[in-house]
């Protein structure tokens, strides 16, 4: 008798815990993933517009590369665009085009070739910028970079800091490459939107 009482008591316990689990309404368990939030808590305010301009210096030779190879399919050897080659980079941003001129960040991340037919890269990186108002902020971009063509236009898709929410695009023009080193100074005008 006592075992049956037992039973029908942590039975009645199971269901009880069951169907208050079961009907605890929407949005009032504190093991809720997520919850709307304003604008204001957030402290977004009104949305600016910024126009960046600098220089992007990816050095692949010599004894100091900003931009080395680290990954390449075997295939690379005989594509002529260097299809499956990856290449992880930290280059210097300049407010000018000679490496001289002043560092205002950096450009870090991967470039991958990703097209058996053009030279096309995936474009994988940060801009990390340690100058002026965006000091310790970053910009995301993730496109497809052609870079035979006189001017590329790619996505940013996001930052940190000052960059938070950021959206718009970034157009690159290559100023210069040298064929027998590999180093390439390209120019970028960055277009973004931001709070």
């Amino acid at each position: 008798m006592a075992a049956t009482s037992a039973v029908k008591l942590t039975s009645t316990i199971i269901i009880t815990l069951f169907l208050s689990a079961t009907f605890i309404p929407a949005g009032k368990s504190q093991e809720s993933f997520e919850r709307e939030l304003s604008r204001q808590e957030m402290g977004l305010g009104r949305q600016k517009l910024s126009h960046l301009h600098f220089y992007f210096h990816d050095i692949v030779s010599g004894k100091n590369p900003t931009a080395v190879r680290v990954a390449e399919a075997a295939v690379t050897n005989s594509s002529v665009t260097g299809f499956g080659a990856v290449v992880m980079m930290d280059d210097p941003l300049t407010i000018g085009p000679e490496m001289s001129s002043k560092i205002v960040g950096r450009a870090q991340g991967i470039y991958a070739s990703a097209d058996m037919n053009n030279f096309g890269f995936l474009m994988v990186l940060n801009y990390a910028f340690t100058e002026g108002k965006f000091n310790g902020s970053t910009l995301s971009i993730l496109g497809r970079n052609p870079v035979a063509s006189v001017e590329r236009e790619m996505p940013v898709v996001g930052g940190s800091g000052v960059f938070r929410f950021a959206r718009g695009y970034a157009q690159a023009r290559t100023r210069t490459f040298d064929r027998k080193t590999g180093d390439a100074v390209v120019e970028y005008n960055v277009y973004v939107f931001h709070y």
